[in-house]
């Protein structure tokens, strides 16, 4: 694997260019479950804007969230943002060089934790990202969906016992780079692995069961009704509740935010989208008040409801199908940061 590393392991990414524990730490926490491509003009606005822990931990949390806006996941940008007031705080802006420490920090598990401290330290420990996991899987022929944690413990346990002691990160990154690019799920490049001879899968022609995935369910469709109410150039947002789906965003009022006495004579539909999570599909039906009728709700008392004018929705952190939404609605071109 070293090697491979030398020889055709990834040198020139913007997070391996004068190397921080900083930019491993932001492009680690990018990287979780978004690929190379799409996270490195992401990396570059952001470390445009944060240059430091420290302006990261000064920064309000909106301005994060805008700079993640797309990106999804957004409990990894809220996570981020407290991470560094911690480091900064706690650690005096160096992140701990201890894996016990380490991950005691918000949004960093064991693997990020061996990233950062193997490549930016080099220091000798292990992870197990999801392309780590798929080449293990398929080396050693594990059985079983390795979210399951006895499955996740196997896993550990062999990347443990490969990992060397010496160029501990190169070998990390050789592993990363060997599951993004060659090892890949659905086209699997054994021809050209520097691992052929030693993987189970190729031998027994099983590449393509594994590693094993987990039992697909029905995804439910959840639907919402969500309001669009614009008084001039003004419109009624929502920030929503800083955990959960869109953490901390702004949207559109959903109907549980307002209290009606219905009307449907008062309303108009204005429109529709759907979304898609990893658990559900969203299905939204957007209303706005009829110009003719009066309004039939009031806006209880709640200081995440706020007016804001429209010619600012650029500057606020939408959730996608929102700023979609919103954008056609006005007629809005996006800005980039």
């Amino acid at each position: 694997m070293l090697g491979f590393y030398d020889l055709q392991g990834r040198k020139d990414l913007p997070w391996q260019l004068n190397k921080t524990d900083y930019s491993v730490w932001v492009s680690e926490i990018m990287l979780q479950q978004t690929q190379v491509k799409t996270v490195i003009p992401y990396y570059l606005r952001f470390m445009q804007s944060f240059k430091s822990v420290e302006a990261l931990a000064d920064a309000h949390i909106d301005d994060v969230l805008k700079h993640w806006e797309g990106l999804g996941y957004y409990s990894r940008a809220r996570n981020l943002h407290a991470c560094a007031k911690q480091v900064v705080t706690q650690f005096n802006s160096r992140f701990p060089q201890t894996l016990t420490e380490i991950i005691s920090l918000p949004g960093i598990g064991e693997s990020t934790g061996g990233a950062i401290l193997s490549l930016a330290y080099r220091l000798p420990e292990a992870i197990l990202d999801g392309n780590v996991k798929r080449v293990l899987a398929r080396v050693f022929l594990v059985d079983g969906w390795y979210g399951n944690a006895k499955v996740s413990q196997e896993l550990w346990k062999i990347s443990r016992k490969y990992t060397p002691n010496k160029r501990t990160g190169d070998f990390n990154q050789a592993m990363m780079d060997l599951g993004a690019g060659i090892c890949n799920r659905s086209n699997p490049q054994c021809e050209i692995c520097p691992l052929t001879k030693h993987c189970e899968a190729k031998q027994k022609n099983l590449t393509k069961e594994y590693p094993h995935r987990k039992q697909k369910k029905a995804i439910p469709m959840k639907e919402v009704t969500m309001l669009l109410d614009a008084k001039g150039s003004k419109i009624l947002l929502h920030k929503r509740p800083p955990s959960g789906i869109w953490g901390g965003l702004w949207s559109l009022p959903e109907q549980t935010n307002l209290s009606h006495q219905s009307n449907q004579k008062s309303i108009k539909i204005t429109g529709q989208f759907k979304h898609t999570f990893s658990h559900y599909h969203l299905k939204a039906t957007v209303i706005s008040p009829s110009k003719n009728q009066q309004k039939n709700y009031q806006i209880e008392d709640n200081s995440e409801l706020a007016w804001h004018n429209v010619n600012e929705l650029t500057k606020l952190a939408l959730p996608t199908p929102i700023k979609k939404f919103l954008y056609k609605h006005f007629a809005i071109k996006e800005e980039r940061l």
